[in-house]
């Protein structure tokens, strides 16, 4: 790739400013074609040479304003992760399961090279291929952890760009190894979402409870009036009881998964009891040896002739906490985010099963405006794994099954209220390696895609829903 004669000049600026790389969002669906494409092609370079976007970024608009600007045939790159027409791509179900290639910082030298101070299309941006062009970058801006850190004047600076013409060679994508699917002359294809779980390669995951005063209301959970918060407290504990079953070969228990559980509301705390207390991810070898206490609970069991009840011995690490005065979602996110972000760098190159977090709540959330949840549940969605973005998912409960439900939708259309609505939008889309099971649960013919959600469920369905979410593919020889 032939370089400017002012690239040096450009080097020194990004020195300065601690630039190493560039970025360009996609959905994971579209690696195949990138790969067997040899690189990064703009959108109408697809077009022209017949290449199927599997799932465009960029909407219909965006094209048009990009004919309108003749940048239609410019591969866009930004300098941060986190850009927000990925957030705004996801919310408009463009994409679903995105992820984030790394571009080497070289492709700003490039000749035919253009940047653009903020969106190029803006009637405003400055936008040009001089050093002059290139200085003019709001490079403090760029730099920040995420637009809302900044002020509104200056919001716009944060999504500056740089325009390669016509193509990326895949040599320059410098993180192309890290998804799963092999780069080589002969592709094959990867399925996300099939990794085997090892005690090298463990998942993890994150039970996020409600603590709520709202969680004191009473239900009838297998035959005993009990409240919300002690149901989802038995619940909680026996999916995870399971999850150490799973882990146990030849009286060995061994470390398929980190789990943690975060109770939350007006603040975000451990949900570990006892010797655990205070921590966030444990291993199921540490709940083996360290269980908090074991109650006698009923449990009902269906049998060819009806529902019979019996008492039996249970574990209990989480105990039911139904005290807080307010529920702040947003508070619970951020911890959970921070704890992806660690757990997946301790994990990275490791092709992982992707986290999963399993949101229980019983009522609507405050203390930040619905858009704002939308960004950081999209946010945690966009983190991934060679083998997958995290899954998010978030189950409304109520004490009695005697309202609309929407569970496990397959389109926006089935949700009821602007709730719900909320629910979706802050809900993973799953893949398709859960539509058995789930195809079994609704009676479906288990063909569509669903989103990890449910609004109005019983506590029934929350346990069946647990037994989805919670994947089993252990290989236990590793």
């Amino acid at each position: 790739m032939n370089k400017k004669a002012s690239w040096n000049d450009c080097q020194a600026i990004l020195s300065r400013c601690g630039i190493k790389k560039l970025y360009h969002f996609t959905d994971r669906d579209n690696l195949e074609s990138i790969i067997s494409s040899g690189g990064l092609y703009s959108w109408y370079g697809c077009e022209q040479r017949g290449i199927k976007i599997a799932k465009p970024g960029g909407s219909d608009l965006s094209r048009q304003l990009d004919k309108n600007n003749g940048l239609q045939d410019y591969v866009r790159l930004s300098f941060t992760r986190n850009h927000p027409m990925m957030y705004a791509a996801m919310q408009e179900g463009r994409i679903s399961n995105p992820v984030i290639l790394e571009i080497d910082i070289e492709a700003i030298g490039w000749e035919g090279t253009l940047y653009s101070d903020r969106n190029a299309t803006r009637n405003d941006a400055r936008r040009g291929d001089t050093l002059a062009d290139f200085s003019h970058i709001h490079f403090n801006s760029v730099t920040a952890r995420n637009h809302f850190d900044l002020d509104e004047e200056e919001q716009p600076f944060y999504q500056a760009e740089v325009l390669v013409r016509s193509f990326v060679p895949l040599q320059y994508i410098t993180n192309i190894q890290s998804f799963g699917i092999p780069v080589n002359q002969q592709l094959q294809a990867k399925q996300p979402y099939t990794a085997q779980i090892t005690r090298n390669t463990p998942t993890a995951f994150i039970f996020l409870v409600d603590q709520s005063v709202s969680m004191s209301r009473e239900t009838l959970f297998n035959g005993t009036r009990m409240t919300l918060a002690d149901a989802v407290a038995q619940i909680v504990n026996n999916q995870i009881q399971e999850l150490v079953y799973r882990c146990i070969k030849s009286n060995e228990v061994r470390h398929y998964f980190d789990i943690a559980v975060v109770g939350y509301g007006e603040r975000v705390v451990s949900g570990w009891q006892g010797a655990l207390s205070g921590r966030d991810f444990v291993s199921p070898e540490e709940l083996q040896n360290n269980p908090f206490k074991r109650i006698i609970v009923r449990e009902e069991t269906r049998t060819r002739k009806g529902v019979t009840t019996k008492e039996v011995e249970r574990v209990q690490w989480v105990e039911p906490i139904c005290n807080q005065s307010w529920t702040r979602l947003h508070l619970a996110f951020d911890h959970v985010k921070a704890l992806l972000e660690e757990w997946l760098m301790n994990h990275a190159g490791q092709e992982c099963y992707p986290p999963t977090v399993i949101h229980i709540t019983d009522g609507e959330f405050n203390g930040t405006m619905g858009e704002n949840l939308v960004q950081q549940a999209n946010e945690i969605k966009s983190m991934f794994t060679p083998d997958g973005n995290v899954l998010l998912w978030n189950i409304h409960i109520i004490p009695t099954h005697d309202q609309v439900t929407a569970f496990l939708p397959t389109s926006k259309a089935e949700v009821y209220n602007s709730y719900s609505a909320l629910l979706y939008d802050l809900s993973s889309l799953l893949p398709t390696r859960y539509n058995a099971d789930i195809a079994k649960l609704k009676q479906t013919d288990g063909t569509t895609r669903h989103v990890a959600m449910a609004e109005n469920t019983d506590l029934t369905t929350l346990v069946q829903l647990m037994d989805i979410g919670t994947p089993t593919n252990i290989n236990q020889n590793v």
